[in-house]
């Protein structure tokens, strides 16, 4: 899933949806979550986010709910 990040970030922006992933230090150092997605825009009808502990926990989370969304990532 980490190979497969920037390429779904790309996509997403082709698509008219502004994306982004970043961790967080202190969330880190607290032993929680500390990945975050968020997107919106496009065909999205309101901002979408998701966490992780790790980067392929948040895009697994990311891309399930952009489906629910209705939006197929093809990656």
């Amino acid at each position: 899933m980490e190979e497969a990040t920037l390429l779904i970030l790309e996509w997403l922006g082709e698509q008219g949806v502004g994306a982004m992933i970043r961790i967080d230090a202190e969330r880190l150092r607290e032993g929680r979550p500390a990945w975050t997605f968020a997107a919106g825009g496009g065909p999205l009808t309101g901002g979408l986010r998701a966490d992780g502990a790790s980067v392929a926990e948040c895009m697994d989370t990311a891309l399930l709910r952009l489906r629910e969304a209705g939006l197929t990532v093809p990656f």
